[in-house]
């Protein structure tokens, strides 16, 4: 394999990435190393991150700021899909890397690298998300994950880090793997690896236990536009901080937890913990604006659009060709989604409770059993006869 010359590199101030620094030049002869950090509401401090990467060996270390852009460009049009993989994850950390590929695309492109390089090994589903993200945006670039190739334990790789100037991190008390960003959290290894066991209390963080949460119900509403959330209780929001804030008021009735074994990419099976408090309550809102909004034919075409939706994102193909056609019908559909849903907020439980929009189509004259009932009973009839007569036809030919 050819090595580069000038090289970005995902960093995140953890052991893997911190190795990967001199690893990238000592053991494949890269000249420089860039750093690049990307500040997607994961609450890090990043200052100190950004001073470690420099004292790891890099030459230039980069933090940017893409909170906004993570949730205006990538959340909202999967909000719009109601995306979720397996009909349970909405793709909290899934969204996060085909963002983290753009920046490092154009990192490499400012700085003049002909390589970025991630810390993924070769077990998980981020590889072929950075891979693929990458290839899709620039297919000159080339891909470097040592922590596929280097073969080390997390011992060894410590060991390693230690040898070259790298400080042993402090131990952790906690045996989790965990990563967060603003849309929510996600957990694995410890005893989360016997899919058996319940989760420790521990565990959690966004979302507060059942027998936590408030003893009365709380009532919210948001309002959407085009599909794209703007509002709660009235007051208008920047999309980043609406993420905030349904966090918080979510999460503290419990609601927003996930415990699933979902299917990788590379073909294993994975118990996954995740928090999520406002993609669920805003998927779930989304979806009881649409039944109000849009037509049948076009509400349950729509559906299996967003199981091959979600795949595609969890798969890594957000920049593929079918992914942008999606996109663009997905787009179409949310013309006329605009209005505000009423959520009740208990014991873990999100309940649509109230929708509206001026682009309804309900129409009570048709829909009530009372008085004032406009529908043409007598119309039935002969619907019912056009309607059922294949059937009848079918059923006259089997019987003789």
């Amino acid at each position: 394999m050819s090595r580069a010359k000038k090289v970005v590199l995902a960093y995140s101030g953890g052991v893997d990435t911190s190795v990967c620094i001199p690893y990238l030049k000592q053991e494949w002869g890269v000249e420089e190393v860039i750093t690049l950090a990307a500040d997607l509401g994961q609450g890090d401090e990043l200052e100190p991150i950004r001073k470690k990467a420099l004292a790891s060996g890099a030459s230039v270390s980069l933090v940017v700021d893409g909170r906004e852009e993570f949730v205006r460009d990538y959340a909202f049009p999967a909000l719009m899909a109601n995306a979720l993989y397996e009909n349970r994850y909405p793709l909290s950390t899934s969204l996060a890397r085909p963002l983290i590929a753009k920046m490092l695309v154009e990192a490499a492109a400012e700085y003049g690298a002909d390589a970025v390089a991630h810390g993924c090994t070769g077990k998980g589903n981020d590889q072929v998300r950075f891979d693929v993200s990458i290839a899709a945006l620039n297919p000159q670039l080339k891909v470097l994950a040592p922590a596929r190739e280097w073969g080390m334990s997390r011992e060894e790789t410590i060991a390693y880090g230690e040898k070259v100037g790298i400080p042993s991190p402090v131990k952790k008390s906690s045996p989790y793997s965990v990563d967060l960003n603003l849309l929510g959290r996600s957990v694995e290894a410890g005893n989360l690896e016997d899919p058996w066991q319940e989760p420790l209390e521990e565990v959690y963080a966004l979302t507060a236990a059942i027998e936590n949460t408030p003893d009365t119900p709380e009532y919210i509403e948001i309002e959407f536009v085009k599909g794209i959330p703007v509002a709660i209780n009235n007051v208008q929001l920047s999309p980043v901080d609406l993420i905030v804030q349904l966090n918080q008021t979510v999460g503290r009735h419990g609601i927003g937890r996930i415990d699933m074994v979902e299917n990788r990419l590379v073909g294993i099976k994975s118990r996954e913990i995740y928090e999520v408090p406002a993609l669920s309550v805003l998927i779930q809102a989304h979806r009881d604006l649409e039944s109000l909004t849009l037509t049948g034919d076009v509400s349950q075409y729509k559906r299996n659009i967003e199981e091959t939706y979600s795949k595609m994102v969890y798969n890594g193909l957000w920049y593929s060709p079918l992914k942008a056609a999606l996109d663009a019908f997905v787009c179409q559909t949310q013309e006329r989604v605009s209005g505000t849903v009423r959520i009740k907020l208990f014991k873990g439980n999100a309940i649509m409770v109230g929708r509206k929009s001026p682009n309804s189509l309900y129409s009570m004259d048709l829909a009530t059993y009372g008085a004032e009932d406009q529908f043409d009973h007598k119309a039935a009839e002969g619907f019912i006869y056009v309607w059922g007569l294949p059937t009848r036809v079918w059923s006259t030919s089997v019987r003789g």
